[in-house]
């Protein structure tokens, strides 16, 4: 620590020289070329230029000097000449430092070991940095501190930059392929006088002026319903949902989810919309249908296979598979075998929720491909259109993939009546937790619809192979750091 603050009063040091002779060490406009990418993608021999960026390395030979400046884009090489720059601007360049931003004015040339550069004519110091960056080829080494100073990881990590980027390009392709198919974008409330759409625990909150208990919310799915029922037919929403609940490897209190539903459609249509969604994704973002996840070390771990057509199979088949004759048993034995594979069982624990958690051991954790897991039972989705076939199960479907649900799809619940029980139900007769309002729009009629959910954190982790949700959000939550 002190070999650091040593380096840092040697750059304030340099600031205050900078300023004692009358510089900016943190300066005004300049105006460049394009992102040092640009800059590089555009290089021609003799082309006039000026460019910006982070300093990231620095090799000085005498009177000659190489840079190489950098952003979010690339590097390109700038070399420096004593004799071009004049007394001034060698004593200006003594005082920089690698990670400095600077600006440069010159000439594209190549040298003769065949690196695009430019020959500068002019520069200036655009930004003093006071602190030493992480070391050039290891960058960042603990997890947290990663996380925690999101830029230093950016600075140094093609890595991370490279996932980001990933990011930004599946949320754009996401807007245009609903775009494309007529769907809305719709912003939604994000604090709500009932927190629905969802079983989750919410963050509350209070707005003075109206004298009003309010929610961030835990899904926008009611207030997109409403607009159903408004007359919108396609409508989606690309937004942050908020949760009150454990922080995990997959789990963030501030998340992004995709919901999008479409009047007139059914679970089946929507399954076909999220195939047809995350394989355009993966072929125009990433490359191809096949995604790998790696180890820290570069070796393949396993490979996601989004070839299609995707499977399709009930739920009920699926635990059958996994524990054969789980439906043959009793409640007692399935609970006991439940205890049995390590499951964490309380005596408050209900049948079709040992089942579940059966599922999510067995048949959710294990599956690598993705698979529409369809016909759930009713009791664990409220919103959902029960199967005129068999009214022990709903019109639903979920897609698991890479150990973990990505996107449920529901036949959307259009009868009133039945929503206000099923809704009663879930509250343990608690009315304050009913959302009266949705209820009393249902009652005008809604269409019927088919609605989707999407975690976008989850989706971007399988299409980059990241393994925690923290590597895929720029600022993940984490706990205060110990003094």
């Amino acid at each position: 620590m002190n070999d650091v603050n040593n380096l840092t009063a040697v750059r304030l040091e340099k600031r205050a020289e900078f300023l004692a002779r009358g510089g900016r060490p943190y300066g005004v406009a300049f105006p460049v070329s394009g992102d040092v990418g640009e800059v590089r993608a555009a290089f021609a021999e003799g082309r006039k230029v000026t460019a910006a960026g982070r300093v990231t390395a620095r090799r000085d030979m005498g009177k000659s000097h190489f840079l190489d400046i950098s952003d979010h884009s690339g590097r390109i090489q700038v070399y420096l000449q004593d004799k071009a720059l004049g007394e001034e601007g060698v004593k200006t360049y003594e005082l920089l430092d690698i990670g400095d931003f600077i600006g440069v004015e010159g000439e594209c040339f190549t040298t003769k070991t065949g690196e695009p550069s430019i020959k500068v004519e002019k520069f200036a110091l655009l930004s003093k940095s006071l602190h030493p960056l992480p070391e050039k080829w290891h960058g960042l080494q603990d997890v947290e501190a990663r996380h925690r100073q999101r830029y230093l990881d950016l600075i140094s990590n093609e890595h991370a930059r490279d996932i980001f980027r990933k990011r930004f390009a599946i949320i754009r392709e996401i807007r245009s392929f609903f775009e494309e198919r007529g769907f809305l974008e719709v912003e939604t409330p994000m604090m709500q006088a009932v927190a629905g759409g969802a079983a989750a625990t919410p963050f509350e909150t209070h707005h003075n002026a109206l004298g009003l208990d309010l929610y961030l919310r835990i899904a926008p799915e009611l207030y997109l319903k409403r607009l159903l029922v408004g007359g919108f037919t396609k409508v989606f929403e690309l937004n942050r949902n908020f949760r009150n609940e454990g922080v995990s490897r997959r789990h963030n209190p501030e998340f992004t989810m995709l919901e999008a539903y479409w009047a007139y459609a059914d679970f089946e249509m929507m399954a076909q919309l999220v195939e047809d969604l995350v394989c355009r994704v993966a072929e125009r973002v990433c490359g191809g249908l096949k995604i790998e996840h790696k180890d820290a070390e570069g070796a393949v771990t396993r490979v996601i296979n989004l070839s299609r057509p995707w499977r399709r199979a009930r739920y009920r088949d699926l635990v059958e598979e996994a524990e054969p004759g789980w439906f043959a048993r009793d409640v007692s034995s399935r609970r006991n075998r439940a205890v049995e594979l390590g499951l964490d069982i309380s005596h408050c624990v209900e049948d079709y929720e040992v089942t579940q958690h059966v599922f999510e051991k067995l048949v959710e954790e294990k599956t690598i491909d993705p698979c529409f897991v369809t016909h759930c039972p009713k009791e664990l989705i409220p919103l959902a259109k029960t199967n005129p076939e068999d009214g022990a199960v709903l019109d639903v479907f979920e897609l698991v993939m890479n150990g973990q649900e990505i996107a449920p799809g529901y036949s959307e619940l259009n009868d009133p009546v039945i929503q206000r029980e099923r809704l009663m139900e879930q509250s343990g007769g608690e009315q304050h937790k009913i959302d009266e309002d949705f209820l009393h729009a249902l009652e005008y009629g809604m269409p019927p619809a088919g609605g989707m959910g999407m975690g976008i954190d989850r989706l971007v982790m399988l299409l980059t192979g990241a393994e925690s949700i923290r590597e895929v959000i720029l600022f993940p939550h984490l706990k205060p750091k110990a003094d």
